[in-house]
């Protein structure tokens, strides 16, 4: 998880198997990062590029209960290799680029959720 280079690598292998499922039409979930405007850009450009529909499902929540949830997690044993603290949680809301009205209006059948 905190292996930056490994999760580049990673994500431009998935996306090129995601390039190719669409291409053969199968219908694709991407569910990594795409924290910045630039990255959601990037994947929505490209899958127009292969001619298929683009959905953003946007999960809206509180700092605090991220944070909360994190926590629970740690104490129930299910994540104690490398917990995520309020620390990590503090940082990634710093970058963190929600999708705006304008953005939305981009992708077919954009969903908000809270």
């Amino acid at each position: 998880m905190w292996d930056d280079e490994f999760r580049v690598l990673l994500e431009a292998q998935l996306w090129a198997l995601t390039q190719e499922l669409l291409a053969n039409g199968q219908s694709v979930i991407l569910e990594w990062g795409h924290w910045a405007r630039v990255e959601r850009d990037d994947k929505r450009l490209g899958a127009r590029a292969l001619g298929v529909g683009v959905e953003l499902h946007y999960l809206e929540a509180p700092l605090e209960e991220l944070i909360e949830r994190a926590q629970r997690r740690t104490a129930s044993g299910e994540w104690r290799a490398s917990p995520m603290t309020r620390a990590h949680f503090e940082q990634w809301a710093t970058i963190l680029q929600p999708p705006d009205a304008d953005e939305f209006l981009l992708f077919d059948e954009p969903v908000v959720e809270v």
